[in-house]
């Protein structure tokens, strides 16, 4: 119990349906120094409230041990490599289906349930019918052990017919806006505040010809396709054409950009540690998507070096980006996910240097 609209409308549902249900409102930020941002007392002041609606008990427990250790170590240490992790898929992983499942069944639950967009068919996780609202990209990485111990109550509604439930049932946050981004950040920008944990020397911005055209605070602040947060200008004889991050160069600190959105393409990825829900036997056809919302692409899985996978698209897909994480669909059916570890570089292929993090090449992957 968040106490947002979606955990609440999933309390309800399963009253409706017979169970017994108990909440849990989970801590995973410790915000004693952090109130500016941080709305925990909030959080949990709204889910108090509407657990006394509803008649449902309401448990507290404090996972902010568990969330640094086990997922912001990883997210600062990824940053510092520079790439882009997704702790949100990691948080599912470790805390919401890990520490909340463990905690439950301590409590003496038969299930969890939350208020994910992603639903139950016929034994198979799958899209929620919602297809603005899905979330099952964020589940991929969840072991199916731990799944099969959820419900998913709202994956057969629309986040209207969730809010006109809410309402119907007279709860006072039925209009309360929808949390975005990393929830331990909130509203605050995000170079800010990973400025706080990691720093990484200034540098200077540069585009492919290796002129300079501005100065940055530190690599770890930026990703691949990124084009806010750059402040920087045109230069002489070029268009004022937008300017995307195009390669982050390590070993000199140096911010490669470019205004050729052509540059940013890239057919294939590699991805480590693939978490199946399903038996797949590779290769196999099927669709992915390399980041939330983002449309089913469609794209051939092979087996790779070290249980690894590689990714081919039929379509070249925008700023790919290592550390982030690839979803694997069969229609609505979610069939795992995997972490990209390696991504095709123009830049790189451009000045004839491997691509970022590894020695091998996209023909010594498949071979593998």
């Amino acid at each position: 119990m968040s106490g947002g609209v979606d955990s609440t409308v999933a309390a309800s549902l399963l009253q409706e349906q017979g169970y017994h249900v108990e909440g849990l409102f989970m801590k995973n930020w410790d915000e004693d120094d952090d109130t500016e941002y941080c709305t925990a007392r909030q959080d949990l002041a709204d889910a108090a409230r509407v657990c006394e609606t509803l008649g449902v008990p309401l448990h507290t427990a404090n996972f902010a041990a568990e969330y640094w250790d086990d997922v912001f170590e990883s997210f600062l240490a990824e940053y510092m490599a520079g790439r882009t992790p997704n702790p949100d898929v990691a948080c599912n992983r470790e805390i919401k289906f890990k520490q909340f499942v463990d905690y439950a069944a301590i409590l003496g639950a038969d299930y969890i349930a939350t208020g994910h967009y992603a639903r139950w068919h016929q034994g198979h996780l799958c899209k929620g019918v919602d297809s603005n609202k899905d979330q099952t990209y964020f589940l991929q990485d969840v072991p199916i052990a731990q799944l099969k111990r959820c419900l998913f109550p709202l994956g057969e509604l629309t986040k209207a017919e969730v809010r006109q439930r809410a309402l119907q049932l007279g709860l006072h946050n039925h209009d309360r806006k929808d949390s975005t981004g990393i929830c331990f950040i909130g509203e605050r920008r995000f170079a800010d505040f990973i400025s706080q944990y990691a720093t990484r020397p200034a540098g200077k911005i540069v585009d492919t010809q290796d002129r300079t055209i501005g100065h940055h605070s530190g690599l770890h602040q930026f990703t691949c396709g990124q084009r806010q947060g750059l402040n920087i200008g045109g230069v002489a004889g070029r268009a004022e054409a937008p300017w995307y991050v195009l390669h982050k160069d390590l070993g000199c600190e140096r911010l490669v950009v470019t205004q050729d959105q052509t540059m940013l393409m890239g057919g294939w990825l590699r991805a480590s540690e693939p978490n199946w829900l399903t038996a797949v036997e590779l290769p196999m056809r099927c669709s992915a998507k390399v980041r939330y919302r983002q449309a089913d692409q469609a794209c051939t899985v092979s087996a790779a070096a070290d249980g690894r996978v590689l990714v081919k698209f039929d379509a070249a897909q925008r700023a790919l980006n290592a550390g982030q994480y690839v979803a694997f669909y069969q229609a609505e059916q979610l069939l795992g996910g995997a972490r990209i570890d390696v991504v095709p570089n123009q830049f790189q292929q451009l000045k004839g240097v491997r691509p970022h993090q590894t020695t091998e090449t996209e023909n010594q992957i498949t071979s593998a």
